[in-house]
């Protein structure tokens, strides 16, 4: 299994390449199975385990992928089947996403139910509860979700949480029905208008993404297309955080400011200087004392869940209490115990976490236990005096394309091993 080394203390400064999102390229790439056409995606991250997963479950569907670099083309290959693979749903939660295009074509779809994770249990209900107002009817089968309709509808569906997956599958089912389907209550993320604007390129007419209410004009028959992902926000707003954390000066080429406009805001905040361009953010920190700036998160436009681990990395460091609110999962904090492993002061009551900011954390041997909470350890690491030995770093790997290198080249002292006496990967 492999683990990192790092040697902490160092600040890390230069230029880094934010690679593209994964969170976008995931229901793109699975969107076109809303097409018996070819497509081109560009700038996915294709290192990434999750993205991996993807071309897996694409091509146990049916489809065929080619990969060269950072552009994938999605052919047909066979006859498109229904019926998801447990093997590689349970994987991936994004794998439901599978749902939404084979149901709207297709009439009918199997997918294994999503099992919880370490950050929570993350139900589905709100993907079943939508599909339902579009005419389908639902079955529980050995642990599997059939959705079958004779003939789904467009219609108006009111999401009681603006989740991203359930509005992400319901554009996707809705791309592909004669007629206009309304999403109250929409997720607004960015990522949410990357898939509007794919579908759109599918031949559909999609309004309102980044709004709460989205309008789907769907067709029955969509063609191929050429898309580009957008950079991925929450390496980015690593990176940032990781430039304050160790003291550095860091600019991140391809980042889009608008998407990190809270978390650009909160650093400001701390007294880290950050400077913007139309796809350029630079991150100044050296020589600054980091002021304690409290959180809640929330859904788009508010703080992301997926930066509350970072900064609670970077709120050790303050100076002065802060406190963290976590509002979207509820098990979300277990970067916590491995913080304080490293000297932080930090307590932990339900849903809030009060940080007292230390003089500095110690290298000591961690443990990821989800893709943000081990990048919030790769950063509490960098930033620690002493060598730090992060474990179960392919967590880190299904969200952060190849870290340790960009990491290296902006000067920090980590080194990707391998140690075949850690726990098996089921573990």
């Amino acid at each position: 299994m492999d683990q990192f080394i790092i040697e902490g203390g160092k600040p890390i400064k230069g230029t880094v390449k934010i690679s593209g999102s994964k969170n976008a390229a995931l229901p793109i790439l699975i969107a076109t199975l809303l097409t018996d056409e070819a497509c081109v995606i560009e700038n996915v991250p294709v290192l990434l385990r999750d993205i991996r997963t993807t071309f897996q479950l694409l091509e146990s569907l049916g489809k065929g992928i080619e990969v060269r670099g950072s552009r994938v083309t999605v052919k047909p290959k066979a006859s498109l089947k229904t019926h998801a693979p447990y093997d590689l749903v349970k994987q991936m939660r994004a794998s439901v996403l599978v749902a939404g295009p084979l149901l709207a074509r297709f009439g009918v779809v199997r997918v294994p139910i999503p099992g919880g994770c370490s950050i929570g249990l993350r139900p589905i209900d709100i993907h079943l509860d939508g599909f339902k107002a579009l005419g389908a009817r639902e079955l529980v089968d050995q642990g599997d979700i059939i959705l079958s309709s004779r003939e789904l509808a467009p219609g108006r569906v009111h999401l009681k949480f603006p989740s991203v997956g359930a509005t992400e599958n319901l554009m996707m089912a809705a791309a592909a029905l004669e007629g206009e389907t309304i999403i109250e209550n929409a997720a607004r993320e960015p990522e949410i208008e990357d898939l509007g604007r794919f579908l759109t390129a599918l031949g559909a007419k999609v309004k309102g993404v980044g709004r709460s209410t989205v309008y789907i004009r769907g067709k029955s028959v969509l063609h191929g297309a050429r898309y580009s992902v957008i950079a991925d926000r929450l390496e980015a707003g690593t990176f940032m955080i990781a430039a304050a954390a160790t003291q550095g000066r860091v600019d991140l080429i391809g980042a889009k400011p608008e998407h990190l406009k809270d978390t650009i805001a909160k650093l400001r905040a701390c007294g880290v200087k950050v400077k913007t361009g139309i796809r350029e953010i630079s991150v100044v920190s050296d020589g600054h004392t980091i002021k304690p700036v409290s959180i809640k998160t929330g859904p788009y436009p508010g703080f992301s869940t997926d930066l509350q681990a970072l900064w609670m990395s970077l709120m050790c460091l303050a100076d002065g209490e802060s406190e963290i609110e976590e509002t979207i999962f509820e098990n979300r904090f277990l970067h916590a115990a491995e913080l304080l492993r490293m000297g932080a002061s930090i307590s932990v009551h339900g849903s809030h976490a009060r940080v007292l900011g230390v003089k500095n954390l110690i290298g000591a041997p961690i443990m990821a236990s989800d893709i943000r909470g081990g990048a919030a350890l790769l950063v509490a690491a960098l930033s620690a005096q002493g060598k730090s030995v992060l474990q179960r770093v392919y967590h880190i790997d299904r969200g952060y394309e190849k870290i340790e290198d960009k990491l290296a080249g902006l000067g920090a002292s980590i080194q990707r091993v391998n140690d075949s006496r850690k726990l098996p990967s089921n573990s």
